[in-house]
């Protein structure tokens, strides 16, 4: 639906309202829903849609764990970064690989190739995608794939036979609109975004429909209400201590003159859904350029948490966590689910660990800020947040506005990449913590003026990295984070940034992959103590996943190095600055690692 900007309000505020007004439909995809159930499965990339990342299989497990050996591979044939990881429905794995975004299906009694999708695309696509040609993964539903490429062509294959269904488009990669995403299905609808926040693309979250591929709605993160689909009297907000509605014009009253329309507020994260509130929940990327100085306000809903009706894509509540972005504090890191105890309060909690170095625990369905405080004590940026504005509150030293253009800011922490990047964490139902892979990373960061040219990069800063100084003298550390006080329960140094998705399981393991190369499991009630070592062929960006074929449990996880931490292993870059500053902090990476693109699947002996 397309409005006007004159009737737009108007228009919303008589039909989105009259939608909104109709009682939620709690029913999540049945075919979905039934797939996660069979934990023998692993059926979406979280293994459910609360993005909690737990296993109930206990056949591998702390007692166990030690005696895991290698029972096959898979070479994916493609180099770059490998992230997100395969899904398992009933006997059959289904493999995503990075740019040119090959999906296999392989028969899981044999490891054969059932079918082999290998989509054409203009690799003219490449040199538009800021961090590596990472792909986070598939979704599966009513005998569909559904593949995300990269051009931005959102694909769905038939399960049986790899032969496409429908195609649509989601952006143009000519104007850096590419993706990197895995899409979600929710209920009926196919969830996507965009990335390009680093080519001034205005980021959006899309709903298509799962049976005709046709777009359902499209909510904009920043610019006019109704193209955001914000109702200004009924979306809310926290304000003052409690939730008030947002206002007209919310978006545009932050931004200078039209600099919203290359704005940002991109949306190539992980998205979850809770189908008891019909709502579905995601975060925005960073305000384009990365030199504050081009973007004077707040730049709302840059950096925001979004909580959005699933049927009408109406945004319900927002929460910007760092308004005006002067540090490319992304905002994407996916939003977990689960119901804990906040402050001795039992609470249907949305956590998130944010790049800013802050983990937020909301009410998901008010939107009130609970909790919000720093996940790694080497955070400086800001001291705290405001509990009652909700506003981090900034340190002069490190506010590279206050700096302005041309001066090199340094010693700021976290550094771009945040202390944590996309790499999910997991929530563990029995010890109620948050087990999360995160970066120890500082950095010095200097913008400068850039003009905006359509297809081009639209960055304004440069950047180096390296470890956080004064601390153990790695790049890394593994915690458990208690969302309900808002503290670190324990930390595991590590000498890398944690760059893998973690994984929990029933049978009392914490597992999770290392940028040299390691998969590791550890004891999830004390995560110092290390249970299983192994070393893949590569790097592992991939997230650990594990499922039950013929009654044996495996686990499993791609390895490739690559994704912006690898970025100049990935793509052959050698100046310290290349990568947005990533290629110098992480050089002695080379030391430890190649280049690969393999999975490998773990399992006690026979």
């Amino acid at each position: 639906m397309k409005l006007s900007r004159q009737s737009s309000v108007g228009v919303l505020q008589r039909l989105g309202l009259a939608l909104l007004a109709l009682p939620a439909l709690a029913f999540a995809n049945a075919d979905v829903e039934k797939n996660i159930a069979n934990s023998k499965n692993w059926a979406t990339q979280a293994g459910d849609m609360f993005n909690q990342r737990y296993s109930k299989l206990n056949q591998i497990n702390k007692n166990n764990v030690g005696k895991m050996q290698v029972a096959w591979t898979f070479s994916t044939g493609v180099l770059r970064g490998h992230e997100g990881s395969p899904l398992v429905i009933d006997g059959t794995m289904y493999l995503h690989t990075p740019f040119p975004n090959k999906v296999f299906a392989l028969d899981l009694d044999t490891q054969k190739i059932k079918w082999k999708y290998e989509p054409k695309q203009d690799p003219a696509v490449i040199p538009q995608m800021c961090c590596d040609t990472v792909n986070r993964g598939l979704a599966y539903a009513e005998g569909k794939v559904i593949l995300q490429q990269a051009d931005s062509m959102l694909v769905a294959l038939d399960a049986k036979t790899g032969k496409v269904i429908w195609q649509t488009k989601n952006g143009d990669p000519k104007l850096g609109a590419v993706n990197t995403n895995a899409p979600h299905v929710f209920k009926d609808k196919v969830i996507t975004g965009i990335s390009g926040g680093e080519w001034g693309v205005r980021g959006f979250i899309a709903a298509y429909n799962l049976s005709d591929g046709k777009l359902a709605w499209k909510g904009y993160s920043v610019g006019p209400d109704a193209e955001m689909l914000i109702d200004p009297e009924k979306t809310m907000t926290w304000t003052d201590g409690q939730m008030k509605p947002v206002g007209k014009d919310s978006s545009l009253k932050t931004w200078q003159g039209d600099q919203w329309k290359i704005g940002g507020g991109t949306t190539w994260g992980w998205y979850s859904y809770d189908k008891a509130t019909n709502l579905m929940y995601y975060g925005t990327g960073n305000p384009s350029t990365w030199n504050p100085s081009q973007r004077p306000g707040d730049n709302k809903w840059s950096m925001t948490i979004f909580a959005r009706d699933l049927d009408t894509g109406v945004a319900k509540w927002v929460y910007q966590m760092t308004p005006f972005d002067e540090w490319d504090f992304d905002g994407i890191n996916e939003m977990i689910l689960a119901d804990i105890d906040v402050k001795g309060k039992p609470t249907k909690a949305l956590v998130h660990f944010d790049r800013n170095g802050f983990a937020y625990t909301m009410d998901r369905v008010t939107g009130a800020l609970l909790v919000a405080e720093k996940y790694d004590p080497v955070v400086n940026w800001a001291t705290h947040v405001d509990m009652k504005t909700g506003r981090p509150q900034v340190v002069s030293k490190y506010s590279t506005a206050q700096n302005g253009p041309d001066v090199n800011t340094k010693g700021i922490c976290p550094a771009a990449l945040g202390t944590k990047d996309q790499q999910p964490a997991s929530f563990d139902p029995e010890t109620k913590l948050f087990y999360v892979p995160t970066n120890h990373v500082c950095m010095d960061y200097e913008p400068f003026k850039v003009e905006y040219t359509a297809g081009q990069p639209y960055v304004g800063a440069t950047l180096s990295m390296y470890p956080a100084p004064g601390s153990h003298g790695g790049m890394g550390n593994y915690i458990t984070w208690n969302a309900g006080t808002g503290k670190i329960v324990q930390s595991k140094a590590e000498k890398f940034s944690v760059w893998s998705g973690s994984l929990n399981t029933a049978g009392g393991l914490s597992c999770y992959g290392t940028l040299e190369g390691y998969l590791k499991c550890v004891d999830k009630n004390d995560i110092k103590k290390e249970l299983f070592k192994f070393k893949t062929p590569s790097g592992i960006i991939g997230n650990v996943f594990t499922y039950e074929h013929k009654g044996k449990q495996y686990m499993g996880v791609f390895s490739g190095i690559g994704g912006w931490a690898g970025i100049g292993m990935a793509a052959g870059l050698e100046k310290d600055q290349d990568g947005l500053g990533a290629v110098g902090g992480y050089r002695e990476l080379s030391q430890y690692t190649e280049l690969g693109g393999s999975l490998t699947v773990f399992a006690l002996p026979n």
